[in-house]
């Protein structure tokens, strides 16, 4: 049995734009710009020429589906998703859905659903997905960066790819200091096996496992930590006196000479492991290097963007309206005239 593709996906940007501009009423943008496939940009879809892509193909109501349109839908697909669409039947199943489209299209614009307050933002944030993924692919992919510009990024950020030395730490907590300091005495000697049973027998953060039969050297674990000061490496789960302590120790398998107080409870602390500093070589951090380079060449462009439409549009903010509107707490009904309405999508902010 053929199975009907998920349209909403596979159809191309300028088909959806048309087909929302038909609902949401697309106030203020150019509909024609977004109805057809054109030369512009040097390239039509398909490899078609100009008068093969502006062949009507279908034609629902008013609205003609060109060859254009139907071949810029099947290039949009990823490569495997395209592989589905070599037969005959399947193509003309993928021109049915977008038959589809444009029936349900005209019917919500004949319901008046163009009106609507949330079709009309659907729109919106379809249009600014449309011209962010526009912006976007002018930035080159992480393979398409020189190597010069990833060097030089690697050799003047050298500290971010420095892994600091890190320890492995457990401890005993309990609640008064001279239970610690008795139990101290007795952890200073003890072997992974014993240290495991006073783990079991007076700490307070112990798993339900930890007894002297399960496996003891993680007895009381409470995981890896990088020396006070680093922020590569932090754990919440370990008080930063008790970190301090870990790095004050000799060995693997040594116990803290003193009790240490944190957090109202008293710790005894057992470094259980250790990994040396290294430096990440350029060959291990290069793929790193080439993403974020990507995310700063993205949101740079997204920022130039917005910026350029600043000095294009006027914007203009009334703080005195923004400050009456109330945000229901969690939990309290929502007043009857915001009922229905669509959350504004998110946006950066705007400036007066």
């Amino acid at each position: 049995m053929v199975r009907t593709p998920r349209f909403a996906q596979l159809l191309p940007a300028a088909l959806l734009l048309t087909v929302a501009a038909a609902i949401g009423g697309c106030s203020g943008c150019d509909e024609d710009a977004v109805k057809k496939p054109t030369a512009a940009s040097g390239k039509l879809p398909g490899g078609l020429t100009p008068e093969l892509a502006a062949k009507p193909l279908a034609k629902v109501g008013d609205r003609v589906i060109t060859l254009g349109e139907y071949a810029a839908a099947i290039e949009r697909m990823d490569q495997f998703e395209r592989l589905r669409y070599q037969s005959p039947e399947r193509r003309k199943l993928l021109l049915e859905e977008m038959i589809k489209v444009e029936l349900l299209a005209n019917e919500a614009r004949k319901r008046g659903l163009d009106k609507q307050p949330k079709t009309k933002a659907r729109l919106r944030i379809l249009l600014r997905d449309e011209l962010l993924k526009d912006a976007r692919s002018k930035v080159p992919g992480p393979s398409e960066l020189s190597e010069a510009e990833v060097r030089k990024y690697y050799d003047s950020h050298r500290d971010e790819f420095r892994e600091p030395e890190r320890r492995r730490v457990s401890h005993i907590v309990v609640k008064d200091e001279a239970t610690a300091k008795r139990v101290l005495e007795e952890a200073k000697k003890a072997s992974a096996a014993a240290w495991g049973k006073l783990v079991a027998e007076h700490s307070l953060d112990k798993p339900p496992t930890a007894t002297a039969s399960a496996p003891l050297e993680l007895a009381g674990d409470l995981g890896i930590v990088s020396a006070p000061g680093s922020k590569k490496g932090e754990n919440p789960k370990i008080p930063e006196a008790v970190r301090a302590a870990v790095f004050k120790i000799a060995k693997i398998g040594d116990v803290y000479s003193e009790v240490v107080a944190a957090d109202g409870k008293f710790h005894l602390v057992r470094m259980t492991g250790k990994t040396e500093a290294r430096d990440r070589t350029y060959s291990e951090a290069e793929r790193t290097i080439r993403v974020a380079l990507v995310q700063a060449k993205i949101a740079e462009a997204e920022r130039k963007l917005e910026a350029d439409l600043r000095k294009k549009y006027k914007v203009v903010v009334d703080d005195a309206a923004l400050s009456r509107v109330k945000v229901p707490a969690l939990g309290s009904a929502v007043p009857s005239s915001s009922a229905g309405s669509t959350p504004a999508s998110p946006a950066p902010s705007a400036s007066k």
